[in-house]
């Protein structure tokens, strides 16, 4: 038996599942415009946990999506699944983020592509094929109406996740299907941890890193101009 604690805090969605082999026990989430994780994020752990009827140290590991998605998301994920594996001494997993979105639907034959919002016109996005596996890699990309055009012309794509729907008027192609809210949640997180929990594929809880994709970029202050 594995119990894993799932975090999925890379876009505005702030999920929390709890899985024992894989099946989820408990699911805790809210998908907020402002990013409340840092407030939402130990609350929604402790509520799991107490409707699961269990304490911290009966986990066996900590899942956590590692990215691409939000900078200051993918930090707090990352620093509350590190700080748990640091304090009951249990295994860290890493789930990558649009792999994880790619398993909220089911299809029988074309390839999903989930989207992360990025900026502007530029999304996160990868595609997989109708049985879950990855054919081609994570792309920072800006979307223009020549995009996956190689797969629209061979079938159906499904485009999912927050960066498809800005795309959704650019990609007019009759194959393009969009589907609707759907976002990274810790639920589709728990079989992904649970496959790498038995195949004790860990990461190393003192060095792992997030997978930005971007580096991240501030934006100095305008300096306010002196009045005379």
């Amino acid at each position: 038996m594995a119990i894993i604690l799932n975090i999925e805090t890379a876009t505005k969605n702030c999920s929390v599942s709890i899985a024992n082999n894989g099946a989820v026990l408990v699911l805790k989430e809210l998908n907020d415009l402002n990013y409340s994780h840092a407030e939402k994020l130990h609350p929604f752990i402790n509520a799991a946990l107490k409707e699961a009827n269990l304490t911290i140290n009966e986990i066996d590991a900590v899942a956590v999506s590692k990215g691409p998605g939000s900078y200051t998301g993918l930090r707090i994920g990352v620093s509350a699944a590190k700080g748990i594996c640091f304090a009951i001494d249990k295994p860290l997993i890493s789930i990558d983020t649009l792999t994880s979105l790619s398993t909220a639907i089911s299809i029988d034959a074309g390839v999903v592509v989930p989207m992360l919002d990025a900026r502007r016109m530029e999304v996160y996005a990868a595609v997989f094929s109708a049985d879950n596996k990855a054919i081609r890699e994570i792309k920072a990309e800006i979307i223009d109406t020549h995009s996956f055009s190689d797969y629209l012309e061979k079938g159906n794509v499904y485009f999912l996740g927050d960066g498809a729907k800005k795309c959704q008027p650019i990609l007019t192609h009759k194959n393009a299907v969009f589907v609707a809210d759907k976002f990274p949640s810790a639920k589709e997180m728990a079989t992904l941890s649970f496959e790498k929990f038995q195949q004790h594929q860990f990461e190393d809880v003192a060095y792992f890193e997030p997978f930005y994709l971007k580096d991240f970029l501030v934006v100095p202050e305008k300096k306010k101009q002196p009045t005379f």
